[in-house]
């Protein structure tokens, strides 16, 4: 979740949303531990994502997911769009933009701007939070090769501030 300190769940027994054990931990214990944590230090990581344990049948699958060479050249390509996109800057990419450049270079539609924007009040989000939200969703833009940043890259963004709905 953040570093080795804290376990992979957000709870002391560390099966807080574990699909096959039950978490034995008060709500409170929850709180607690999750408040360990600072919101400020949060704020400052741009994705929080829950690891689950990987099912042995899925360890074991000869099914075939993305190669490392598809997945390099992928992310590749995207540092080159990033690259272009900067050429005239001192940037060189989406995590160094500042706020002048997160408006110049992550603008949202109609829908993107609500989906933000219901994010923002439901989960109380800051300021940071929204900077980071724009730049993850730029670069997950860039990965799917899109120079418009789409719904589903936004919200794909909101789902990597898991600790925020936590906090």
């Amino acid at each position: 979740m953040v570093c080795s300190r804290y376990r992979t769940h957000g709870c002391p027994c560390g099966y807080f949303n574990d699909p096959n054990k039950t978490c034995k931990c008060h709500p409170q214990q929850i709180d607690r531990y999750l408040a360990r944590i600072s919101g400020p230090l949060i704020d400052r990581i741009d994705i929080h994502i829950e690891v689950p344990v990987v099912p042995y049948r899925e360890l074991r699958s000869t099914r075939d997911g993305t190669s490392s060479t598809d997945m390099r050249q992928k992310v590749l390509d995207a540092r080159e769009r990033q690259r272009r996109r900067f050429d005239s800057t001192k940037l060189k990419l989406n995590n160094q933009m500042t706020g002048r450049e997160i408006r110049k270079h992550c603008k949202l539609d109609t829908d993107c701007e609500g989906l933000l924007r219901q994010a923002m009040t439901q989960l109380g989000l800051s300021a940071r939070a929204h900077d980071k939200i724009l730049r993850v969703s730029r670069t997950i833009a860039d990965l799917d090769a899109s120079e418009p940043i789409q719904p589903q890259h936004i919200t794909e963004a909101i789902h990597y501030r898991r600790l925020d709905r936590q906090l």
